[in-house]
């Protein structure tokens, strides 16, 4: 068992910008490899952000010009800002690093504690992240009174949401009962020590993610713990929880490196 540190670095009215966080990440990520402090999650809230991972395309990006913050982690475009929650787990993992249980790692503190609060999320193959499923394919409405066999956002490579008005939106994804994102996961393993982590959007303004490609996937969108209960939630209720899953499940994961397969003679 490893000890884990929590560090709740500002909400609300002091809201973190995103540069200073980032700053402090390595500065606590440097202190970790050297093993001057525990492994240890920032959590807080920014003021509204977009931030670019490695794999992000111009073409996801916001049509208006927008400031976006390119960063160090993977994944792609996506918002930060008030009413969601942001985690940076900085751990120490054994190497050589196995980064795919780590992720499933966040994803399952954050799937627990939507459970928690009496929302039941899933992780979707293919699609890091925590999800809420929508309906079969068959059984959701139609799009502009078209079968959705001619969905554009499909079958058309040129069709850009962000262009078509609110009924291909990102934040609308619940109306159509499609799958929708309700936390996002990027990370970035330097030194054998985990940065940056996830968003977990509790309450924000989703019209936000409107303006982007969240996580350059166009045929699902986003959500949020208070929209899918139909009642407001607040960071604050949401902080004890997360802590509880967090703690149980990085301070008692069996850590192990990746396994490398070898060729046979």
């Amino acid at each position: 068992m490893s000890e884990l540190r929590f560090v709740r670095m500002g909400f609300g009215a002091d809201a973190v910008e995103y540069q200073r966080a980032w700053d402090e990440q390595r500065r606590v990520h440097a202190a970790r490899f050297a093993d001057e402090v525990p492994d240890t999650v920032i959590l807080l809230e920014h003021p509204p952000v977009y931030t670019a991972g490695r794999r992000t395309e111009d073409s996801e990006r916001p049509l208006d010009g927008t400031p976006v913050i390119d960063v160090d982690r993977g994944g792609k475009i996506t918002w930060h800002g008030p009413g969601q929650l942001v985690g940076y787990p900085i751990q120490k993992l054994p190497r050589p690093v196995d980064v795919v249980a780590h992720v499933r790692r966040l994803e399952e503190a954050i799937i627990r504690t939507c459970a928690e609060f009496g929302l039941e999320t899933t992780r979707v193959e293919g699609r890091s992240g925590v999800w809420v499923l929508g309906d079969p394919v068959e059984q959701r409405p139609k799009l502009g009174g078209l079968s959705l066999d001619f969905d554009p956002r499909l079958q058309d490579e040129e069709f850009d949401p962000r262009l078509n008005g609110p009924e291909y939106a990102p934040s609308n994804a619940g109306q159509r009962r499609e799958d929708r994102k309700i936390a996002q996961i990027g990370i970035r393993v330097a030194k054998g020590v985990t940065m940056h982590g996830f968003s977990f959007n509790v309450n924000p303004d989703m019209k936000w993610f409107d303006r982007i490609i969240p996580c350059g996937i166009r045929d699902a969108g986003v959500a949020s713990l208070t929209g899918e209960l139909g009642r407001d939630v607040t960071i604050e209720e949401v902080l004890p929880v997360i802590e509880k899953h967090l703690r149980d499940i990085l301070e008692n994961a069996e850590l192990k490196p990746r396994v490398i397969e070898t060729a046979s003679a």
